[in-house]
């Protein structure tokens, strides 16, 4: 307790854990994933208020496409090129057609190794699939800690706020994402697109990054158990709350 009074306890990660049986599976994603390889999906998803621009929507299909790896995109109506990510928080919109927005004859090359869906994505039971074996994330808090406690190594492609911050964190200081470097114009090309995805889903180097995340989600894990350590401050917290 401190010196005003208030209790100070650490209590986390805070997340949902486990699967839910409420029908939100809509998409038909998790049934696709069923049907795919152990750990071979990259999961690609900006959060529920991320998008990108129309240009970089383009080089972030090719890049997919290029990288001959499986993926599951979860797709947002892109801005205009000239906008900034954050402009858009309040007002991302879903779309009925991707192929209004992706590379023509994207979807038919790509039927057989991809997934492109434009509603909800149930991202907790993505991550908790055993075909998903990397994810392309915005770096929100929530994704961070919901990939981290299910052992989901990352590419970190951060829009705004203190997602650089958190990107920065997971590539640098505790080593689980790979990041893409954007070429002069701002844009990531699609190449650098290809490299990151392969690096993280057949190359050495992603080898490292999943080692390291599944040490962390065993940390994670014992933590959050009935025993571990965010359990037990939980509990001394509502001891205290019931000796008022």
């Amino acid at each position: 307790m401190g010196d005003n009074g208030i209790i100070h306890r650490f209590i986390g990660p805070l997340i949902r854990t486990g699967v839910r049986g409420d029908g939100s599976d809509r998409s038909g994603c998790l049934k696709w994933l069923d049907n795919q390889p152990p750990a071979s999906v990259l999961f690609v998803s900006f959060g529920s208020g991320g998008t990108l621009s129309s240009d970089q929507l383009i080089e972030l299909a090719l890049g997919l496409e290029m990288s001959e790896q499986k993926f599951l995109l979860f797709l947002r109506r892109p801005i205009p090129s000239e906008k900034a990510a954050s402009s858009s928080y309040l007002s991302v919109q879903s779309i009925e057609d991707p192929s209004e927005v992706l590379p023509k004859g994207f979807l038919d090359r790509t039927r057989k190794s991809g997934l492109v869906v434009s509603s909800w994505a149930p991202q907790i039971e993505i991550l908790n699939h055993g075909s998903t074996g990397g994810f392309l994330t915005h770096c929100g808090w929530n994704s961070t800690l919901e990939s981290i406690v299910h052992g989901v190594p990352l590419i970190a492609w951060p829009l705004f706020a203190e997602q650089k911050m958190n990107a920065v964190m997971l590539t640098d200081a505790i080593k689980v994402a790979l990041r893409p470097k954007p070429m002069e114009s701002g844009l990531i090309g699609r190449d650098e697109i290809c490299r990151v995805v392969r690096g993280l889903m057949e190359g050495e180097e992603g080898k490292i990054l999943k080692s390291k995340m599944r040490e962390l989600k065993c940390v994670a894990t014992s933590t959050l158990a009935q025993g571990g350590s965010s359990f037990k401050t939980f509990a001394d917290v509502v001891k205290a709350w019931k000796s008022y």
